[in-house]
């Protein structure tokens, strides 16, 4: 099992980002997704697979207070991000 972040920067690929979390937990490894600079245009899909993911024992976190406080996110400053990342064997960015 490994350790891996998926970093989501590009809002065109929150759901790429949110499957590939959920594919990557399926084989067994601890992920965790970070939606970074943009608030999450939450909708169904995305809330039901977040839910997928939570259940899964994905962590997921924003920089972005909006998240946090609506989309049940922990919220993550740039600086806590930074030391954050060093806790991952793998950064996939999308």
């Amino acid at each position: 099992m490994k350790k891996v972040a998926v970093l989501i920067r590009d809002q065109d690929k929150l759901y790429e980002g949110l499957r590939s979390s959920l594919g990557l937990s399926l084989v067994d490894h601890q992920v965790s997704m970070f939606v970074l600079g943009h608030e999450i245009p939450m909708d169904e899909a995305y809330l039901e697979n977040m839910g997928f993911l939570d259940e899964m024992g994905g962590l997921r976190y924003s920089d972005v207070p909006v998240n946090a406080e609506q989309h049940g996110f922990h919220y993550i400053s740039p600086d806590e991000l930074s030391q954050k990342l060093l806790e991952y064997e793998v950064l996939i960015p999308f």
